[in-house]
C-alpha cells in the first residue's frame, strides 16, 4: 500500500521546502488507519520508555540533592552556633578577668563551663557528619577546639581557686589569642568547603530542574500522543462510519441533497465513501461559504466588542490609578525596565520641586539632574543612576533613609513590579527624626539627673513588687550592686520584719491609688543594725489607668552611710 501511495504522489519541487511539506502532510493523510493507528502507537511507547527512564534519573538526583543539601546546612548552622559559643566563651572570661573577688568570679566561671560543654557537645556531633574533603581540616580544627576548651577550664579553676588575677594572668595573654585566631581561620577554612559543597548542590538543583522539565516534556508528549490516538480513532474511524452511515440513512428517505462525507480520502474510509454517489458539490461550496461568511462576520462583531471593552476598562483603570496615587501622602515614581517613567504623583514632584515637563515618558536621569540643580542631591548622576538600575536588574526590594540638601530625611522603599518595572516610594520622615533626636536627648538628660541626685531613687513592678531601677545613690545607701537588687523583692534581701513592713507600705499605695507623702521608719538590715529612714511613694499608672510602676524616694535620717535595708 505505501507502495503505491508513493508512486501517485506528484513528485516534489526541487529546492520548495512548502512543497515538501505539503506533499508530506498529503502522504500522511493518504496513510490507512491501521498505519496511523500502530505509528502513534509505537510513539507512545517509545515516549513511555523515555519518560520511566528519566524518572529513575530524577529520583536519583533528588536523593543526592536532599543528602548533600541536608549535610551543607548542617554544617552552616554547626559554623555559626561555634562561632556565637566561642564568642560567648570570651565574654565570660572577660567577666572573669573584671571580677574583683573570687565570689563574682564564680557565676561568671560556672556559665562559662557550661558554654564549654555545649561547644564540645557542637563539635561532637559535628563530627558525625564530615565527610572525606573536609576531614582533615576538621581534625585540626578540633584538636584546637579541645585545646580552647582544656585552656578556660584552667582559667576558672585558677580564677576560683586561687584568685580572679591568677586567672586574669593566666587567659590575658598572646598564646590564648593566637589560638583565638587560629580557630578563626579554621572556620573560615571550613566555611569556604561548605561554600563549595553548596554549590554542588546549586549544580544538583539545577539538574533537578532539567530533569523536571524532561519529565514535564515527556508527560506532555505522552498526553498529546494519547489524545491523538483517541481523536485518530474518533475522526478517521469511529466519527466518519457514523457520518456515512447518517448520510447513506438521509439518501434513502429521500434527501439527495445531502454530500456524501470524506469523498476525497484515499484510506479505507475514503474507499467506502467512494462507493456512495457524490452529488450537488457546487451547491455544497455555496452553503459552505455562507457559512463561513456569516461566521466571520460573528467574529469581527465580537472582536470589535470585546476592543471597545478592554478600552473602556484601560482608561478607567488609568483615571482611577492616576487619582489614588496623587492623593498619597508619599511621593510616588512608577520606572519600567529602562529606567523610564510611567507614572509620577504630585507629592513627589512636590518633595524634588520638579517641573511639569517631568512627566509620563521622562526619564530617569532627567529627574535625578533637576535634583542636583536644586540642591537636593550631591553627587554623580551617572554613579547614582547605575545604582539604581543594578537594584532593579536583581528585583529586590530596598529600603533607605536619605539626607537631601536642604536638610530633609527622606524614607525610600523600592519594590520590583511585574514585567520588569520598578516602583518607589518616598517619605519625608524629616520630623519624625527630629522629634527622635529630641527625645534621644530628654531621655539622656533625665538618666544623668536621676543617676546623680543625693536621695536615693528606687522603683518596683506594681505586680511582683520586684526591683526594676535603683540609681546610684540607691547602690551606695543599700551597700549592693544594682545587679543583685534588680529582679529581687524585699523579702528575698531584707529581714522578715522590714521585708513585711516595706510591702504593707506598697500595697497601701496600691489600693489608695494615689501618692504616700513622706513616712518615717525604722527598719533592720541585713547586717542587724537599726536604720531611720523617710520615704515617699507614688505610684506611676499606666495607659490604662492601673498601677504599672512604684517609685519610691528615700532620704537617711540616721547620719550613717551604708547599707539602708529599708529601700521598699
Amino acid at each position: 500500500m505505501t507502495t503505491q501511495i508513493a508512486e501517485s504522489a506528484p513528485p516534489p519541487k526541487a529546492g520548495g521546502i512548502r512543497a515538501i511539506a505539503a506533499d508530506l502532510a498529503s502522504w500522511i493523510h493518504d496513510l490507512g488507519v491501521a498505519e496511523k493507528t500502530y505509528t502513534i502507537v509505537a510513539a507512545l511507547v517509545v515516549v513511555t520508555t523515555l519518560l520511566v527512564a528519566v524518572s529513575i534519573q530524577s529520583v536519583r538526583l533528588q536523593t543526592a540533592y536532599r543528602q548533600l543539601l541536608a549535610t551543607s546546612a548542617t554544617a552552616a548552622i554547626n559554623i555559626e552556633r561555634v562561632n556565637g559559643l566561642i564568642y560567648a566563651i570570651v565574654m565570660e572570661s572577660r567577666g572573669v578577668y573584671m571580677s574583683t573577688d573570687r565570689v563574682n568570679a564564680k557565676l561568671f566561671s560556672d556559665e562559662l563551663l557550661k558554654r564549654n560543654r555545649e561547644l564540645a557537645d557542637v563539635v561532637a556531633r559535628w563530627e558525625a557528619t564530615i565527610r572525606s574533603d573536609d576531614e582533615l581540616q576538621f581534625l585540626a580544627f578540633k584538636k584546637r577546639i579541645t585545646q580552647f576548651i582544656e585552656f578556660r577550664k584552667e582559667l576558672v579553676r585558677r580564677a576560683v581557686e586561687v584568685s580572679p588575677a591568677a586567672g586574669r594572668e593566666w587567659g590575658d595573654n598572646d598564646a590564648n589569642r593566637a589560638l583565638r585566631s587560629e580557630l578563626n581561620t579554621d572556620l573560615e577554612t571550613l566555611a569556604r568547603i561548605y561554600d563549595d559543597r553548596a554549590s554542588e548542590v546549586e549544580d544538583l538543583a539545577d539538574q533537578g530542574r532539567y530533569t523536571s522539565f524532561y519529565l514535564f516534556a515527556l508527560g506532555v508528549g505522552a498526553l498529546g500522543l494519547a489524545a491523538l490516538n483517541v481523536l485518530a480513532m474518533r475522526n478517521y474511524v469511529v466519527g466518519p462510519l457514523s457520518e456515512i452511515a447518517k448520510a447513506t440513512d438521509s439518501i434513502a428517505a429521500g434527501n439527495p441533497e445531502l454530500d456524501i462525507p470524506f469523498m476525497t480520502r484515499k484510506d479505507e474510509i475514503g474507499r467506502l465513501a467512494h462507493a456512495m454517489q457524490n452529488f450537488r458539490e457546487a451547491m455544497s461550496r455555496s452553503v459552505e461559504l455562507q457559512r463561513t461568511e456569516l461566521a466571520t462576520a460573528k467574529q469581527r462583531d465580537a472582536v470589535i466588542g470585546q476592543r471597545d471593552e478592554l478600552s473602556d476598562k484601560y482608561l478607567a483603570t488609568k483615571w482611577q490609578l492616576a487619582a489614588a496615587i496623587n492623593s498619597m501622602p508619599q511621593g510616588i515614581i512608577m520606572l519600567d525596565a529602562a529606567a523610564n517613567v510611567l507614572a509620577i504623583n504630585d507629592q513627589y514632584r512636590k518633595m524634588y520641586g520638579l517641573p511639569v515637563a517631568i512627566k509620563a515618558g521622562s526619564s530617569l536621569r532627567e529627574i535625578l539632574q533637576h535634583r542636583v540643580e536644586n540642591g537636593l542631591l550631591v553627587g554623580n548622576v551617572a554613579k547614582y543612576l547605575a545604582a539604581i538600575v543594578a537594584r532593579m536588574a536583581k528585583r529586590l526590594p530596598s529600603s533607605e533613609e536619605v539626607a537631601l540638601g536642604d536638610g530633609r530625611v527622606i524614607s525610600v522603599g523600592e519594590r520590583a513590579m511585574d514585567g520588569g518595572g520598578w516602583v518607589a516610594i518616598h517619605d519625608d520622615i524629616s520630623g519624625q527624626r527630629r522629634s527622635q533626636r529630641i527625645l534621644e536627648r530628654t531621655e539622656r538628660f533625665l538618666v544623668t539627673v536621676v543617676e546623680n541626685i543625693s536621695e536615693a531613687i528606687i522603683a518596683k513592678d506594681a505586680v511582683s513588687l520586684r526591683y526594676v531601677f535603683v540609681n546610684r545613690a540607691a547602690e551606695k545607701m543599700i551597700g549592693m550592686p544594682r545587679a543583685r537588687i534588680l529582679g529581687k523583692t524585699a523579702r528575698e534581701l531584707l529581714p522578715a520584719g522590714s521585708a513585711e513592713l516595706i510591702e504593707r507600705r506598697d500595697r497601701q499605695l496600691i489600693a489608695e491609688n494615689g501618692e504616700l507623702g513622706s513616712v518615717v521608719d525604722s527598719v533592720e538590715s541585713p547586717d542587724g543594725s537599726r536604720r531611720t529612714v523617710a520615704v515617699r511613694r507614688l505610684r506611676i499608672g499606666g495607659p490604662d489607668g492601673e498601677s504599672n510602676v512604684l517609685l519610691s524616694m528615700i532620704e537617711d535620717r540616721t547620719g550613717e552611710a551604708g547599707l539602708a535595708a529599708a529601700a521598699p
